[in-house]
């Protein structure tokens, strides 16, 4: 399951240098709140670095000498930097993208750092086992920003995160390369400050089984009105078209309603950078209005699973791989998180959007997992020197092939092991014709009443203008 609030993106070369590294959602979209069990305090001792980057001691924007080099990293500080000591705590969301990636990582980093104490905080519940943590002042230093209760943007405006402004300005990582010259998507920003900084590279989409399309000759859509056609004939063969996860609406609302927002849009996304901002006209466009049509077209065509309102994502996940339904919004976790479920046979088809009209362009809602400091973190040097040591080419290859999802490093991973469709989706996310919708973060109980309404209107219980009341007598509250 991934948690996203936050909508990310970047121009098409930057997409497919980023793309060919890698390869559940809060809009904070990541992975799956039940895909693994806890590791709630798990410490990790020291030995050589094998797996990762060495030389993540310093803070100062320069790569630190952290032990040996095997798998990752030149020795790029200076030899007399300070050893990192002390005890320092690491909070990370286990969901679609698994833990096998951060149980290495902090492996290596443990190793390269023997007098450091590294504890790891990680599992399916760990943000809300850590909550009362965050609101008393006494948070883990370092946190990987995604799954349910966080939020990017409000741990801004509570004062939890460190400003790194600064900081990343000349930070380099345990390779001695710039921070920000690595990643594909730039970090956001906030009144000007940087905060977190993006780790993961994640596309919202409409997955389908390839190899079902082609034993029944259903033509895999391109465009809205493709979809209905091949929608009409897989519900006459008894299968239901479309199913979503109602417990998690942002699903439908990421992967289905703000691309059709844009296209209705003209592929302009400054309509939902205004709706971000809390600009009642833009809820109120024509643009919401044609875009929430065409939920109401799948509802009363009776394309919409009934089961779909009141399942999670995971059961909804189990139904579209049983073939009980044809077409899932979802995000590129998908397969990663369902892969001791995959039937054999099962091959993912994958497009970012098919609400668009015929002869207008793909719309890719990404999105970004950010990793962050704790304004209040009690080892702030060691948890700088874990950000040089993640943001490395070395660690980028090893997420792509350990959680099967794209990195926002650059580079090239063309001789891992990054799963094929994630290779697919790289060919709609660099292709000219796709408009991709830059970083978007909707204000947390704005975000709540969209998703609420959204559900709504997928049974009947409101039409349009409904959800367009609902959601602006929240925005009227909050932008007060």
């Amino acid at each position: 399951m991934m948690n996203k609030k936050t909508y990310a993106a970047m121009g098409a070369a930057v997409l497919l240098a980023s793309l060919s590294l890698a390869g559940c959602g809060s809009n904070n979209n990541g992975g799956g709140n039940d895909a693994a069990s806890t590791n709630n305090g798990t410490t990790t001792n020291g030995g050589t670095t094998n797996g990762g980057s060495a030389n993540a001691g310093a803070t100062n924007g320069d790569a630190a000498n952290a032990g040996g080099t095997d798998a990752g990293g030149a020795n790029a500080g200076a030899t007399d930097t300070p050893k990192l000591t002390g005890d320092f705590e690491i909070q990370y969301f286990v969901g679609g993208y698994g833990d096998k990636w951060w149980t290495k990582v902090i492996d290596d980093f443990q190793k390269a750092n023997p007098d450091l104490h590294v504890k790891a905080l990680g599992g399916p519940k760990i943000n809300e086992q850590n909550k009362p943590r965050w609101i008393g002042g006494n948070p883990p230093d370092f946190v990987y920003i995604d799954g349910p209760e966080l939020n990017d943007r409000q741990m801004v405006e509570d004062g939890q995160l460190e400003d790194l402004t600064d900081w990343i300005k000349d930070a380099k990582n345990v390779d001695g390369d710039k921070i920000l010259d690595m990643l594909a998507q730039q970090p956001q920003q906030y009144d000007g400050k940087i905060y977190n900084i993006p780790l993961v590279l994640n596309s919202w989409g409409i997955f389908w089984n390839k190899a079902l399309f082609k034993e029944k000759g259903w033509q895999e859509p391109q465009d809205f009105q493709q979809f209905l056609d091949v929608s009409d004939k897989i519900k006459a063969a008894g299968v239901t078209p479309f199913i979503h996860t109602g417990k998690y609406p942002y699903y439908i609302n990421g992967a289905f309603l703000y691309p059709a927002i844009v296209s209705a849009n003209n592929g302009d996304y400054t309509v939902l950078q205004d709706m971000a901002a809390n600009k009642l006209e833009a809820f109120e466009s024509d643009a919401v209005k044609t875009a929430l049509g065409k939920i109401v077209t799948l509802r009363d065509k009776g394309f919409i699973d009934k089961a779909s309102i009141q399942i999670n994502h995971t059961d909804s996940q189990m139904l579209f791989l049983q073939n009980k339904d044809a077409f899932i919004p979802n995000g590129l976790w998908l397969p990663n998180e369902m892969s001791k479920d995959i039937p054999q046979g099962f091959d993912f088809g994958f497009i970012p959007s098919i609400t668009q009209d015929a002869g207008q362009k793909i719309v890719a809602n990404t999105s970004t997992a950010t990793v962050a400091v704790a304004k209040n973190a009690k080892n702030k040097d060691a948890a700088k020197a874990f950000l040089q040591f993640v943001f490395s080419k070395a660690q980028a290859s090893q997420w792509a092939e350990l959680s099967g999802a794209p990195s926002n490093i650059k580079g090239d991973i063309s001789a891992s092991n990054a799963p094929n469709f994630v290779k697919d989706a790289a060919k709609y996310l660099t292709d000219p014709n796709t408009v991709v919708i830059p970083t978007i973060t909707f204000n947390a109980d704005v975000d709540k009443a969209m998703q609420d309404a959204t559900d709504a209107l997928t049974i009947g219980k409101i039409d349009p203008d409904g959800w367009i009341k609902r959601v602006t007598d929240v925005v009227k509250k909050v932008a007060k």
